[in-house]
C-alpha cells in the first residue's frame, strides 16, 4: 500500500511540475504579446501627458528651451487675460445651444421617417448624404450663403419682406448661426435613433393605445424611455464635440465678432501658433488645454452621474 502511494505521488508531482513550467511559459509569451501596447501606453498617452503637465508650468514659444514659470500661467489665465472668459462663456453658451438643437433635430427626423410609406428610403438617404460631404467645403458654402450683401439667405428674406442679418458678423447672431451649421450634419444622429425607435417592442404602443394614450403621451412614456440609453450616448459625445468646436471659428468667423466665437480649442490655437502681431505661447496654450480638459471631464461626470434619474435600463436597481 504503501509502494503504491509513494509511486501515485511521485506521478501527481511530475505533471505539476511540468504544468508549472508550461504557465510561466505561457505567462511570458502572453507579456510579450501585449508589450507593444504597454510600450504604444508609454510613449503616446504616458509620457505626452506627464510632458503636457511640465509645459503648462512653463514659458515656451516652441524654439527655446521651456522656462518654468510654476502656476503663473494659470494666474494670468484666471486674473490677466482678456479673452479666456469671453472664450469660456462663448464655448458654454455654444454648447447650450447646439447640442439640445442637433440632438432635438435628429429625434424629430427619426420619428418622422420610422413609418412604412412609399419613398421612405429616398428621404432617409436625401437626409443622410449631407453628413458625408467634406466639412470644409460645407463651412466654405454657408460662409457665402450667410454674406450679408449677396448671400442667398438674406435675398430669400428680403424677397418675403422678412427683416435680415448680418449673421455671422452680428455678435448677437453669430453663435446661433453656427448652430444652424450643426443642422447640416444631423442625418448620422438621426440614424443612430432611427435604429433605436425600430428596435422598441410594438406591442407596448399597442397596449398603451387600448388604454386610451394618445400620439403625445406614447411619445412622452415609451419612446423616450425605451430610447433613452441611446439618447445618453448621443448626449454625451455630442457634449464633447461641441466643447472641442474648432473648425467653424477657424473657417468662418476667426473667433469674432468681439470673441462671440472663440471657443476655448480655438483660443488654444490662437495662443499656441500665435496670431497677427503676437508671439506663440505653447506653454499657456498647454495650461489652456489642461482647463477643457477639466471641463470636458466635469461635464461628462455630471451626465453620468445623473443619468440614472432618467435613462431607463432592464437591469437598474431601485
Amino acid at each position: 500500500m504503501s509502494d503504491s502511494s509513494h509511486t501515485l505521488s511521485q506521478e501527481g508531482t511530475i505533471p505539476k511540475r511540468a504544468r508549472s513550467k508550461f504557465n510561466r511559459s505561457e505567462a511570458w509569451w502572453g507579456y510579450l504579446f501585449i508589450l507593444p501596447s504597454i510600450v504604444g501606453l508609454f510613449v503616446f498617452v504616458l509620457y505626452p501627458l506627464a510632458t503636457s503637465v511640465y509645459l503648462a508650468l512653463t514659458k515656451w514659444d516652441g524654439l527655446n528651451e521651456p522656462v518654468f514659470v510654476g502656476f503663473k500661467n494659470f494666474d494670468y489665465m484666471f486674473s490677466k487675460d482678456p479673452a479666456f472668459w469671453p472664450s469660456l462663456k462663448a464655448t458654454l453658451i455654444f454648447t447650450l445651444l447646439n447640442v439640445p438643437v442637433t440632438v432635438g433635430a435628429g429625434l424629430l427626423l427619426a420619428v418622422l421617417l420610422n413609418r412604412k410609406m412609399p419613398g421612405i428610403r429616398f428621404f432617409r438617404t436625401i437626409l443622410y448624404l449631407p453628413t458625408i460631404l467634406p466639412l470644409v467645403a460645407v463651412m466654405g458654402l454657408w460662409k457665402f450663403m450667410y454674406q450679408p450683401q449677396f448671400g442667398i439667405i438674406n435675398s430669400i428674406l428680403q424677397t418675403l419682406h422678412l427683416p435680415t442679418s448680418n449673421w455671422l458678423s452680428d455678435e448677437t447672431m453669430a453663435i446661433p448661426s453656427i448652430v444652424i451649421i450643426s443642422l447640416w450634419g444631423v442625418g448620422s444622429t438621426m440614424i443612430i435613433f432611427l435604429a433605436g425607435l425600430q428596435a422598441v417592442p410594438q406591442e407596448l404602443y399597442e397596449a398603451a393605445r387600448i388604454d386610451g394614450a394618445g400620439t403625445i403621451r406614447l411619445f412622452w412614456n415609451i419612446t423616450i424611455p425605451m430610447i433613452s440609453p441611446i439618447l445618453f450616448l448621443q448626449v454625451v459625445p455630442q457634449m464633447i464635440v461641441t466643447l472641442q468646436a474648432f473648425i467653424q471659428p477657424r473657417l468662418l468667423t476667426e473667433g469674432g465678432p468681439n470673441n462671440a466665437t472663440n471657443f476655448l480649442m480655438y483660443n488654444i490655437y490662437s495662443k499656441g501658433f500665435g496670431s497677427l502681431g503676437s508671439f506663440p505661447d505653447l506653454g499657456y496654450a498647454t495650461a489652456l488645454m489642461w482647463i477643457l480638459f477639466f471641463l470636458i471631464m466635469f461635464v461628462t461626470f455630471f451626465i453620468f452621474r445623473f443619468s440614472n434619474f432618467w435613462v431607463y435600463s432592464d437591469n437598474r436597481v431601485d
